[in-house]
């Protein structure tokens, strides 16, 4: 059991290391958040687009 507690304490470190693995995972879901919206507003804007040259 000693060592898992050791792994989740980092050698003291352990607060900066899964504070950066935290700020990281939510930076990557913002981002691929934010592409989905972008990529809908993108597809709305080319229907858009497409209807009036028809």
């Amino acid at each position: 059991m000693k060592s898992v507690f050791d792994f989740f304490h980092m050698g003291g470190y352990a607060f900066y290391v899964w504070g950066s693995f935290g700020v990281t995972l939510i930076c990557l879901v913002f981002e691929v958040w934010f592409l989905k919206q972008r990529r809908k507003e993108l597809l709305k804007r080319l229907i858009m687009l497409h209807g009036r040259k028809s």
